[in-house]
């Protein structure tokens, strides 16, 4: 699983998903 979900469950994907809303992503996951 790698959706929105699965990211804010750990750390690691929680700075990933910090990471690509500080460049503007519209859409952070699959």
């Amino acid at each position: 699983r790698h959706g929105f979900r699965a990211r804010m469950a750990t750390k690691a994907g929680r700075k990933i998903l910090n990471a690509r809303r500080a460049r503007g992503r519209k859409r952070l996951s699959a």
